[in-house]
């Protein structure tokens, strides 16, 4: 269990207990790997790191000057950055037609303009070092379709198509980008429509492989992208369980198994 030792990483959206992030970020930790937190919750970043180890660092990753702030200060309290993970954002469920031009705004804000000024932050440092993994947490949603999901499906398949552009265009710097794209996975973010009888039920028929995914299924697949093993880069990675084969539940679905569930309890 030493196969990132001597590494040092920076993960990005590990500020929310047991999220995706976190979950990344203590499988590094278990890889040998010294280990940077960052995200907005200072005091979630905090507890984190007494329990588990590494360092945190506050940012806003809206916020170009604290993303360029954040790749600094890692770079400098630990030497540089091999590893780079952003597992940020923001699962906005709501109807095309009603979706504001301020929540629009604030979706592309985190996961489209925070992600290329991540990347262009992270570039030069890895480009003087010698190169690193840098790697991106997508959704099976920039591919496959999900109702009322639109500002967060297309934010989401841009930045896959920015993935494969800069990494086009700085392989030879030995840097590596690519992105990982779950389908539903218990995580603070999908809590509350797990929560909901019947609607795991519908996502599961979906899934060849019986199941949906966790955060350590992702944190299993950045551990070989982020290692000296992979040869890989400006790819896709779809870790979830072969949804993509199949497909989302559609709305009508959704509520046909929520309605068979409650009528099953009584």
């Amino acid at each position: 269990m030493a196969r990132l030792a001597g590494k040092r990483a920076l993960v990005v959206g590990a500020a929310g207990k047991d999220n995706m992030g976190q979950a990344i970020a203590r499988r590094f930790l278990a890889e040998g790997a010294e280990v940077a937190v960052a995200g907005r919750k200072r005091d979630v970043l905090d507890a984190f790191v007494a329990q588990e180890g590494g360092i945190a660092v506050y940012c806003d990753f809206s916020d170009k000057g604290s993303i360029d702030a954040m790749v600094v200060d890692t770079a400098q309290r630990l030497g540089g950055i091999d590893i780079a993970v952003n597992a940020t954002g923001w699962g906005l469920l709501k109807p095309f037609l009603d979706t504001t031009p301020e929540e629009l705004d604030a979706m592309i804000a985190l996961q489209l303009r925070g992600p290329f000024h991540f990347l262009q932050a992270l570039i030069p440092v890895m480009g003087d070092q010698g190169g690193g993994s840098i790697i991106q947490i997508s959704s099976a949603t920039a591919t496959i379709m999900f109702h009322d999901h639109d500002a967060y499906m297309a934010t989401k398949a841009g930045t896959d198509h920015l993935v494969r552009s800069v990494a086009n265009q700085f392989g030879h710097l030995g840097i590596r980008i690519n992105s990982i794209s779950p389908g539903v996975t218990e995580t603070p973010m999908t809590a509350q429509a797990a929560a909901v009888p019947g609607v795991l039920d519908a996502f599961v028929k979906g899934y060849p492989l019986g199941r949906y995914g966790t955060p350590q299924d992702i944190a299993a697949a950045c551990v070989w992208l982020a290692s000296d093993e992979c040869f890989m880069t400006g790819e896709n990675l779809q870790v979830n369980g072969g949804l993509t084969l199949r497909g989302n539940p559609t709305k009508a679905d959704i509520e046909a198994s929520v309605a068979a569930a409650m009528a099953r309890q009584g």
